[in-house]
């Protein structure tokens, strides 16, 4: 109930956003209907096709038991120990290191990584990961999360197309035929950012959940605490490049150990992480 909630007054604030960026920019109750249109027509579009567009984003390429049988394998058996129905396996095609599960439930889910991650990760640590995508997938963060994202997208296109606007068209409209200079200005200014507050909109608390979640499912917390440090250090090397507003579906931040990285990320430290699952271990060990 609690992620339902969420993503609900997520959805709402996303719209409202898009409504009043379409009534500043294009003026009256024609933009009101636009922007309410537009609204209604990216959500249903992302409920049902942001899986397919976050995978799209990362390349995420899908395999089969016979193409990848060591990951396979992990996610078939921690599916079958958290009883849900497998979801498809994907690697995206990158030599960093990172993982991100997406879906809008555990029937149509899909489980990521990069190829990079399997090369550094031994398998103790890689089921760790794995447990910690799959219990985004039960808890529903990963509907939170690629919504979001999708829409969140959808505001800073609309930003990046008034920019161009602005610069090749002149900017000559008046409020009568359709557009507030005022609103269009702070339209390009401020909706570039809108992938950043929703990264800060969603509760970073998630990644404790999940890292709790993988650790009982896996019944090895040091093991993903050992995953976490070692893709920290790779992340800070060879960041996974991609949309900013997709940036919260991956278990490292792309920029994690910045300053501003930490400041602006969806995303606990990874020191705090690693100590939370640490204490998770001691807490397992003295029953």
């Amino acid at each position: 109930m609690g992620n339902q909630l969420k993503t609900a007054i997520l959805l709402a604030t996303l719209s409202g956003l898009l409504i009043a960026i379409s009534y500043w920019v294009i003026g009256g109750t024609g933009g009101l209907v636009i922007g309410i249109g537009l609204a209604a027509a990216t959500n249903l579009f992302s409920w049902y096709q942001s899986d397919k567009i976050a995978l799209a984003v990362y390349n995420a390429q899908p395999v089969t038991a016979a193409e990848a049988p060591g990951l396979y394998r992990i996610v078939q058996k921690l599916s079958t120990r958290a009883n849900i129905p497998m979801p498809g396996v994907y690697i995206v095609p990158s030599s960093t290191a990172n993982a991100f599960a997406t879906g809008r439930d555990p029937e149509h889910a899909a489980v990521a990584v990069t190829a990079g991650i399997l090369d550094i990760l031994p398998e103790d640590e890689l089921e760790g990961v794995i447990a910690h995508e799959l219990t985004h997938i039960i808890n529903r963060d990963t509907l939170t999360q690629a919504i979001a994202a999708t829409v969140a997208g959808a505001v800073s296109f609309l930003a990046q197309m008034l920019s161009y606007s602005m610069w090749f068209g002149g900017g000559s409209r008046d409020n009568e035929r359709g557009g507030n200079p005022l609103g269009v200005l702070a339209t390009v200014l401020f909706a570039p950012i809108a992938a950043t507050v929703i990264q800060l909109a969603i509760s970073r608390t998630r990644e404790f959940s999940a890292d709790a979640g993988a650790a009982k499912l896996t019944g090895n917390p040091r093991a993903l605490a050992k995953a976490l440090q070692r893709l920290e250090s790779t992340a800070r090397q060879m960041p996974l490049n991609a949309n900013p507003a997709f940036e919260p579906l991956l278990i490292i931040h792309p920029i994690s150990g910045q300053f501003l990285g930490n400041l602006f990320s969806s995303h606990p430290a990874t020191e705090a992480r690693v100590k939370a699952l640490l204490e998770l271990e001691s807490q397992l060990m003295s029953r």
